[in-house]
């Protein structure tokens, strides 16, 4: 059987109502027991004064018998009244209602005896054991005797004692009225909660913004309508978390990060497919369970600290494993949930590991012209020389400090392109003309070699870039032929192309070349010799071609070296147009 389900108005319709018929049956209830005992009462007033009579009739004359006195007394009272005497002991002395007072029982047990003799007087409506008649009785009680009053119970009193229908028909009238108002009320309160409901269930779909939402004018249609905003706000913030979320999620999968989030007690909440990557390298064993990483011996400084973390809320190792390097990072949360995010730092630790091999090159480089020196002169200091010996000591230390001198200017070239290339101003520079002033100063080591320069550019090459630094390029490329290519060749600088962008410069010597084709990507590694002893030989700091490679990266260039098909090297480069 269907249950019928009620409307909110309904109900609160029925709540009130009933909660109105039970206050308005409970003040007609205590109404008619007020009207009831107040007429009760007049009725046992005019039956106190009727028996107030008969006890001044029973003091005055003492010298009749009491029943004699009673019967006379009768004439003054209501015909149907009933008059009894009891005595002391509860014997009925006179009742003019019964003939023969020998078959009549004792009346203390009578209610009305017994509550007025306890209380002083008595009432009670009841019928008579003696005659079998209904009587309203009232007894008071005397020093000697009782005397009791009792008035039919027939119609007319019961008439009497009925309470005023015009307040039942008031009551009726305004119970009518409270539920017209109760039922408005309702309506008022169930619009709302209607409206309501109707928001709630539509506020999932789309359409909810179409429903014609008009609360009434009051403490709860203002409770509505806030209700309503706030609900619109939660779902609008519901929706943006959503996609944030969702950013997230992406944001996490395609990271270059191995994430991983745990709940408070290490349960595995999200991890990406790279954390597991990252986890199988570092781990001896092959593992798709990202809760492995808390038990992973690599991990052990890591799982101390989540057991007692003390203040801090985060914390850092470094992992070498299968020449890699990785950074493990754990972040607790507020709530004692973490996240473990595992990054590969191999190539930040490369640049540190050249660095590191540098400064051991620089060393070694400065080692040996500083070494020189301080021969030299300790030769010059702690003995005894001629003249000659003297001067080709000093003329040696001099020379060194040259090349000390040239290799710290290099440097610190390298460094301030790498760490400041913002330094450095940009015009326009005609590389012919830089060509010809590299030529002139150049021009004592080419002719001590026999070295033939010449170039085909044009007046019209012009590139975008720092003068100086375009210098560098072509004095080191052209250092690098007179110190390594031999004596007696030829340095060729040409343009073989050009595009929207970029002018595209060969330049070749018709040198002895590189043999070992595979060390030719190695030229342009700082300090890098392809034989022992080669750079300190011929001279030079051993950063030249470091320095022309930074120098080209600087004018978003890029160069190679090659051998040359009929001896010699070719270096491939391109440089930005002035007007691009």
């Amino acid at each position: 059987m269907k249950t019928v389900k009620l409307q909110y108005k309904q109900r609160l319709f029925l709540y009130f109502g009933v909660i109105f018929v039970l206050f308005t049956v409970g003040v007609v209830v205590f109404e008619q027991s007020r009207e009831r005992f107040f007429k009760t009462e007049a009725l046992e007033e005019t039956l106190d004064a009727y028996i107030e009579i008969a006890n001044a009739a029973i003091q005055q004359r003492r010298d009749s018998s009491q029943a004699e006195t009673l019967e006379a007394l009768l004439a003054l009272f209501p015909k149907n009244i009933r008059l009894t005497l009891i005595g002391k002991q509860g014997e009925v002395v006179y009742d003019n209602a019964i003939d023969n007072l020998s078959v009549m029982e004792n009346h203390l047990s009578r209610p009305e005896v017994e509550s007025a003799r306890k209380n002083g007087a008595g009432t009670h409506i009841r019928t008579s054991a003696s005659n079998s008649h209904p009587y309203l009785y009232y007894t008071k009680r005397y020093p000697s005797y009782y005397i009791r009053m009792a008035m039919p119970y027939d119609m007319r009193v019961r008439n009497f004692l009925e309470p005023d229908n015009l307040f039942l028909y008031f009551i009726a009238a305004l119970f009518g009225v409270m539920l017209t108002l109760i039922h408005m009320v309702t309506a008022r309160f169930g619009k709302s909660i209607r409206q309501l409901r109707d928001f709630i269930v539509n506020s999932e779909s789309d359409d909810v913004d179409a429903l014609n939402l008009s609360f009434p004018q009051d403490e709860l249609g203002e409770i509505s309508a806030k209700i309503t905003e706030n609900y619109r706000m939660l779902k609008s913030s519901r929706k943006k978390i959503a996609q944030e979320r969702e950013k997230l999620l992406q944001h996490v999968y395609i990271s270059g990060e191995g994430i991983c989030f745990f709940s408070a007690v290490g349960a595995v909440e999200f991890y990406n497919g790279l954390f597991i990557q990252y986890l199988n390298i570092i781990s001896d064993e092959a593992n798709s369970n990202p809760a492995a990483a808390l038990s992973d011996p690599a991990f052990e400084k890591i799982a101390q600290f989540l057991e007692n973390p003390g203040d801090s809320k985060y914390a850092e190792i470094q992992i070498g494993k299968q020449g890699k390097f990785f950074s493990a990072l754990v972040n607790i949360f507020d709530d004692g949930s973490f996240e473990l995010i595992i990054n590969d730092v191999t190539r930040q630790e490369k640049p540190r590991l050249l660095k590191q091999e540098m400064t051991g090159n620089i060393a070694h480089e400065l080692r040996t012209p500083v070494t020189s020196i301080r021969g030299y002169l300790e030769t010059i200091l702690e003995s005894p020389l001629t003249d000659e010996k003297r001067q080709l000591f000093l003329t040696k230390a001099y020379r060194q400090t040259i090349a000390l001198s040239e290799l710290i200017n290099d440097m610190g070239l390298i460094t301030k392109i790498e760490g400041a290339p913002q330094s450095f101003s940009l015009e326009s520079v005609a590389i012919g003309s830089l060509l010809e002033t590299l030529k002139s100063d150049l021009e004592a080591p080419l002719q001590e070699k026999n070295i033939r320069m010449a170039w085909s550019v044009g007046s019209n090459v012009v590139v975008r870039g720092n003068r100086s630094l375009l210098y560098s390029i072509f004095r080191n490329l052209t250092d690098n032929a007179v110190r390594h290519a031999g004596s007696g060749v030829s340095v060729q600088v040409s343009v073989y192309g050009e595009d929207r962008d970029f002018y595209y410069f060969s330049y070749s010597d018709t040198g002895v070349g590189i043999k070992d084709e595979q060390q030719l990507n190695r030229l342009f590694e700082r300090f890098y010799r392809i034989g022992e002893g080669r750079t300190r030989d011929t001279g030079g700091s051993g950063l030249g071609l470091s320095i022309v490679k930074n120098a080209v990266a600087f004018h978003k260039g890029a160069i190679v070296a090659k051998n040359r098909a009929g001896g010699g090297l070719v270096f491939l480069f391109n440089l930005p147009k002035a007007g691009a």
